[in-house]
């Protein structure tokens, strides 16, 4: 399971937005330039981005875009949706039936379990970070995914 361009090209032309000060913005070939991106491909982002409210454009001379909302309100997990979907649709195993209503993969059917819980956990990351989170993180982690070390020691002695 991984990311799609998409979602990863997006998500960073995004951040090049949210990384202006209030009134400026980027045209279509500067965040091109910024991310190493045809400008048809920054088009195409930034008209998705646009369409989910997550950035508007001005036309004219000194146009270009800006974030349609403060980035401490636009959550990552609404940007990836927007740009891609998600990692485990709940249709997916409809894809794989045979004739009627029988599952072609009966024997491995466990593993629809396993996609679900993967998904609850990406989405438990991606739904509490925001763009602004991302953009002040630096090198320090934005969620701790696992316990604390000292943490780990208790629960190594309470057994």
């Amino acid at each position: 399971m991984k990311f799609s361009a998409q979602e990863e090209y997006g998500l960073r032309c995004l951040l090049e937005v949210a990384r202006l000060r209030e009134g400026q913005s980027l045209t279509i070939p500067e965040i091109g330039r910024l991310q190493g991106l045809s400008p048809a491909n920054v088009a195409k982002l930034m008209a998705i981005l646009r369409k989910a409210g997550f950035v508007e454009a001005t036309r004219g001379q000194n146009g270009g875009y800006s974030l349609a909302r403060p980035a401490d309100q636009i959550v990552v997990g609404e940007v990836l949706a927007a740009l891609g979907g998600r990692l485990y649709e709940e249709g997916y195993c409809e894809r794989f039936v045979r004739s009627g209503t029988d599952c072609s993969c009966t024997v491995s059917c466990a593993l629809r379990a396993l996609w679900s819980r993967v998904q609850q956990a990406v989405d438990g990351v991606v739904n509490r970070v925001t763009v602004a989170d991302i953009l002040s993180a630096d090198d320090r982690p934005l969620i701790r995914l696992q316990p604390r070390p000292s943490a780990a020691r208790e629960d190594a002695r309470v057994g």
